[in-house]
């Protein structure tokens, strides 16, 4: 698989809302993942945790976010880079994260990949979301 840059965007509490709208401009496929499907505490379990619009030509993330994000805030759009070149991405992960600030660092995660978010040193946020490959 190779690498790619996926926008990310935190809503206002209506991804599922918003990514549909998009699905109907142009087409794809909606996949919907809540807090609830991991049963997380203190979260209502049907905020999005992850949302994917996927075409044949690009695809848009979304999220619910943490609950009290500032829509202001520059997180709220972010560059989302997926792959399974774990090593290549680590490589780059380090490389933005110079002079930058790394606000979570590379870890596996309960859905069975290793992620891991950084701020590079022009205030652009990053996540890095790479599987295994097995996939």
């Amino acid at each position: 698989m190779a690498t790619a840059a996926i926008p990310y965007i935190t809503f206002e509490g209506n991804t599922r809302e918003a990514l549909n709208f998009y699905q109907s401009i142009f087409g794809g496929k909606v996949e919907v993942t809540t807090y609830g499907d991991f049963q997380v505490p203190d979260v209502p379990p049907e905020t999005v945790m992850h949302a994917a619009l996927t075409t044949d030509e690009f695809a848009i993330y979304g999220t619910d976010g943490s609950l009290g994000v500032d829509l202001g805030d520059p997180t709220r759009i972010r560059i989302a880079l997926v792959g399974d070149d774990l090593d290549a991405l680590t490589t780059s992960f380090d490389a933005l994260a110079e002079d930058g600030k790394v606000t979570m660092a590379l870890a596996p995660q309960q859905w069975g990949a290793t992620y891991g978010e950084v701020v590079d040193k022009y205030g652009i946020s990053w996540m890095f979301n790479i599987s295994d490959g097995a996939a």
